[in-house]
């Protein structure tokens, strides 16, 4: 067994490119915004429409990355050299399989569907626009999630923060040239945004083909058709995730709803914690997306208390992470808020809450890291049904009843919030201690 310090070196090694990669990725709308800021607020208020159901739909094909990585972190550590791409090849296939209807859906029912997001005539023709280019990459972005997946499970963690840097490069270049019109091409619009990123999207789609064709080869890549019950496994690990990544996705939106049943102030002061904490955990998840890897490894040499120490050591330092990243907005709520927010109202009312935040991102630090370690144990399911069973039946209904029923409003909200991610990380700790994820098989 490693010493500490080489099980920490181990661990920062796999995880810091993974929460560089994901911190860059959350940038993509956030860049598209940015170009189109100039255009005026209806281009902008699009593109963040148009944004969001793409967020929604990609989560419908999010769990192809972690159900490739289990897999091929089990082959790893099993050291099963020419199989460990097998995975990877199944995922490929059920990426274009799924990935095509959807779109071709999307693409047709796009009016629709942003219909139910915003009701603004003008917002909703840019939306739809943009909406439009973007899910034509769906097929590309599912296609990277399993390459992620294969990469992340041998530990190359590194190459998808080289990839996603340069597909921003490219992303960034061709959209100004497709918004604005340079070198002589038609000047697109909000369009142009989402036509840009979803070249950029392709061309890292070519970039990942490209690499594995020639350092995969010996994994099995491109090897042949993958048998039944490699497909069977794949979509047995990443339903249950994408599912769970939906509805999280989706109770977000419940949670503004409830907030604008209270005021217009706590919908905008919501908005912006609620946007600072889902940025602040990505390197909880990225920790954890590496104890995925550990664990999985650990469980294919069947070293099944490395497994479960794999795990403590990753929250261990997610915990320190967090806390670092938590104490300014813990000390200095007024100066964090006041980035975001102008009006010394909605400060004063966002502070105590600000402060509320920064103790759930340390508090749902066990639960960001080991539900990860728990999906590369192959135990999609209990993650599933714990972190909706948790969010839906739980916290939900209590926010209502505490924010609008009982007229506590935003403060209310914050607090059973609080309760809910100290109830969700306890559950998951103890989920782990019972160690039934070790006889999973995968």
């Amino acid at each position: 067994m490693l010493p500490a310090a080489s099980r920490r070196q181990t661990i920062l090694r796999l995880a810091l490119p993974i929460i560089a990669g994901m911190l860059s990725q959350s940038l993509i709308n956030l860049i598209d915004a940015a170009m189109v800021g100039s255009l005026g607020e209806v281009p902008l208020a699009g593109v963040g429409i148009g944004g969001y159901a793409m967020f929604m739909v990609t989560a419908l094909l999010f769990g192809l990355s972690s159900g490739v990585q289990a897999q091929t972190a089990r082959r790893h550590g099993e050291e099963a050299w020419g199989r460990r791409a097998v995975p990877l090849n199944a995922g490929l296939l059920i990426a274009l399989a799924t990935a095509l209807p959807i779109t071709l859906l999307c693409l047709w029912q796009a009016p629709r569907l942003l219909a139910l997001i915003n009701q603004d005539p003008a917002v909703n023709a840019v939306a739809v626009e943009y909406f439009r280019w973007r899910v034509v990459s769906l097929i590309a972005v599912a296609m990277i999630f399993c390459f992620r997946g294969y990469w992340n499970g041998i530990q190359q963690t590194g190459i998808y923060l080289r990839i996603i840097l340069a597909m921003h490069a490219i992303n960034v270049a061709a959209s100004l040239t497709l918004i604005f019109g340079y070198f002589g091409l038609p000047a697109m619009g909000p369009a142009g945004a989402g036509a840009g990123t979803t070249l950029s999207l392709f061309a890292g789609l070519g970039i990942w083909a490209l690499l594995s064709a020639r350092h995969a080869r010996s994994s099995g890549f491109l090897g042949g058709l993958p048998r039944r019950a490699t497909f069977t496994t794949t979509l047995r690990l990443a339903t249950p995730h994408s599912f769970q990544q939906l509805w999280f996705a989706a109770g977000y939106a419940v949670l503004f709803w409830i907030l604008g049943q209270i005021d217009t102030r706590s919908v905008a002061v919501g908005h912006v914690l609620v946007n600072l904490s889902l940025l602040l955990i990505l390197p909880g998840v990225g920790l954890g997306m590496a104890a995925m890897s550990l664990v999985g490894q650990a469980l294919g040499r069947e070293a099944h208390q490395d497994a479960h120490r794999w795990g403590w050591e990753v929250v261990h330092l997610a915990w320190l992470c967090l806390a670092v990243l938590a104490l300014p907005m813990a000390l200095f709520p007024e100066l964090v808020l006041g980035l975001f927010l102008h009006d010394p109202a909605l400060i004063d009312l966002g502070r105590l809450p600000l402060q509320l935040t920064a103790l759930m991102i340390v508090l749902d630090a066990a639960a960001l890291v080991l539900a990860q370690a728990l999906l590369g144990a192959g135990a999609n399911r209990t993650v599933m049904t714990t972190t909706l069973g948790l969010q839906w039946l739980l916290f939900l209904p209590l926010a209502w009843w505490v924010g609008v029923g009982l007229e506590q409003g935003l403060m209310g909200i914050w607090w059973v919030q609080l309760g809910y991610r100290c109830l969700n990380s306890a559950w998951f700790a103890m989920i782990w201690q019972r160690r039934r994820w070790q006889s999973l098989k995968i």
